[in-house]
């Protein structure tokens, strides 16, 4: 019982840290609806038997039974994982492969390897430290290069300039002028005024 509520409450703190940084950078939805899907019994039960604190109970799984009924459940139902994006190539020498992620999936992806980091690490945590996971795992690879490109960006920045810039920049360089296109589709009047 008491791993259980532990877990309900590392969730619970990833779940909103996550919507913190998703609200800085104006992606107020993304925040809102982040990771709903662990409180589901399918990805909760395993979190809960599984869970350590010091990483993910999803890792746990995977070294014990050799897949996760959890992570498959979640990276279907989670647009802000690179996995839910992998399709069959139309290049049929190429297999599966990583299609495009729209913007706000990436900044949300940006997001949630930040406050991941944060959790598990908690007072060692430094800025560098998404950047160093992400070089470590297999995502490099899978993503879409343009996608892949973005997200490094992202974590680069926020290794060498800090959360507070990098923030601020993706606000205002990325998420501002998306919204501004997608209203202006609607009242064309709109981006004349930005």
């Amino acid at each position: 019982m008491i791993k259980c509520w532990e877990h309900f409450k590392t969730i619970n703190k990833h779940k909103f840290m996550v919507m913190k940084h998703c609200f800085k950078v104006g992606l107020y939805k993304q925040g809102l609806l982040h990771d709903l899907s662990k409180y589901s019994w399918t990805e909760f039960s395993v979190g809960a038997k599984y869970y350590q604190g010091n990483r993910s109970p999803n890792d746990a799984e995977r070294e014990d039974k050799g897949y996760t009924t959890s992570w498959l459940h979640h990276k279907g139902r989670n647009k802000h994982h690179l996995e839910y994006w992998l399709d069959y190539s139309l290049d049929k020498s190429k297999g599966i492969v990583g299609m495009p992620m729209p913007k706000e999936y990436i900044i949300e992806m940006f997001c949630d390897r930040i406050a991941a980091c944060k959790i598990y690490n908690k007072e060692s945590y430094t800025q560098s430290q998404p950047l160093e996971y992400y070089l470590k795992g297999r995502a490099k690879t899978l993503l879409h290069d343009e996608s892949r490109k973005t997200l490094e960006k992202y974590l680069n920045m926020l290794a060498d300039k800090g959360e507070d810039y990098t923030f601020k920049y993706i606000k205002n360089k990325v998420v501002v002028p998306m919204r501004v296109e997608k209203v202006s589709k609607v009242f064309p009047f709109i981006k004349y005024m930005f």
